[in-house]
């Protein structure tokens, strides 16, 4: 296993250094902090739907119950790909594709910070779904 410095591997193979610089990792660890916090408020305000206590409870359509149903299924998928990136980036393993190994492009982490995949490998579990 090769020396670690800054939280990633050197000397290894399938784990080079991430192309990414301390700055980028420190950029990156704050959006997706923004990202947790804004799906944990999402997922607070789907579960408290807000009432005018005067008004009877309003009787929701099954078609709002399945949109309120699907949103917070997808704020909670997008919370635990948060988090298992923030937990990557702790133990030093982040911006690395999960597939290929290869580091992950910095403008692609930058657009989706979570990204478990480089746009090559996400494509091809893409066209196999």
């Amino acid at each position: 296993m090769g020396e670690v410095v800054n939280n990633q591997i050197i000397g290894d193979r399938d784990t080079r250094l991430s192309p990414l610089s301390p700055e980028d990792l420190a950029v990156l660890r704050d959006s997706l902090h923004e990202q947790r916090l804004f799906r944990e408020e999402q997922l607070l305000q789907i579960a408290n739907v807000p009432t005018r206590t005067d008004e009877p409870v309003p009787r929701r359509s099954a078609a709002q119950t399945e949109v309120r149903v699907e949103l917070a299924a997808s704020a909670r998928m997008v919370l635990a790909d948060v988090e298992a990136a923030l937990e990557r980036m702790a133990e030093g393993r982040y911006g690395r594709c999960h597939l290929c190994r290869r580091p992950i492009d910095r403008e692609r982490l930058v657009i989706v910070p979570q990204a478990r995949y480089c746009a090559r490998c996400q494509q091809v579990r893409e066209a196999g779904r």
